[in-house]
């Protein structure tokens, strides 16, 4: 399996329709609100298909995009104008390079979870702290561990349904298997659609790194950063039983 997950055409293809539908309505609103306020230059790791890159775009942020995965930055050049191509760049978390400096860097939507091994968390978060400006901020999400569902994992669930053209339908169907003793989450995507010719199928695997509390503090001591508070959800509320997020802010 790939050590760096990057999403398949398909999939990139579909994106938008899924993740505009069962995401927009919890981090939307957070993320591009940060990036708006903050008012200096902002950098989007994992910036994908631009499901919050386009908007702040539009708001008037100075705002440029990494992504990994060719397939889904390929969706996200469509979109922009010509003269707006310079902002977005195929690399890395853990290596990338801009000759720039960021009062603020995201990694929205669970970005960090791809990084499998620690030293990759680490490197990228050190990555993170030397493309800041003083006083810059890094803002990433992880979620915070569901122990019924590690412990029984999905199989084969849909979890979307919806038209991505008039008439046509696709759907998606989920199933994680729990490795606990390593914290990984090993995920296929199964996706169905419709066509003129008949029904298409695409299948897809990857893994992901479910973190703790605790897990994540010392994690972020043992980079550069020595500053970060975490909240609990997208209204900055502090964690508690009820908490679903971990949305970490760390300051430089």
């Amino acid at each position: 399996m790939n050590k760096y997950v990057q999403y398949p055409s398909n999939f990139a293809r579909f994106y938008d329709t899924i993740y505009h539908q069962i995401r927009d309505s919890a981090d939307s609103e957070y993320f591009v609100n940060e990036i708006v306020k903050n008012g200096g230059r902002v950098l989007e790791v994992g910036v994908g298909t631009g499901r919050l890159f386009e908007n702040a775009l539009k708001a008037g942020a100075d705002i440029y995009g990494i992504d990994i995965s060719e397939s889904m930055l390929s969706v996200l050049y469509q979109k922009l104008s010509e003269n707006e191509h310079f902002r977005v760049s195929h690399q890395n978390i853990v290596d990338f390079t801009i000759n720039k400096k960021f009062d603020l860097v995201v990694a929205p939507f669970r970005v960090f979870m791809h990084l499998i091994e620690k030293e990759d968390q680490i490197k990228a978060l050190n990555n993170i702290f030397d493309h800041l400006n003083e006083n810059g901020r890094f803002i990433f999400d992880v979620f915070v561990p569901d122990l019924k569902l590690l412990l029984n994992g999905l199989d084969n669930v849909m979890d979307f349904e919806g038209e991505y053209e008039p008439g046509k339908k696709v759907r998606r169907f989920s199933s994680s298997k729990p490795d606990i003793i390593n914290q990984i989450l090993n995920v296929s995507f199964n996706m169905e659609w419709e066509e003129k010719d008949g029904l298409k199928h695409d299948y897809w695997e990857f893994q992901m790194r479910f973190f703790f509390r605790y897990e994540l503090e010392h994690l972020i001591e043992r980079s550069r950063f020595r500053k970060y508070e975490f909240f609990g959800d997208y209204n900055k509320n502090r964690l508690n039983k009820d908490s679903r997020e971990f949305v970490v802010n760390c300051y430089k």
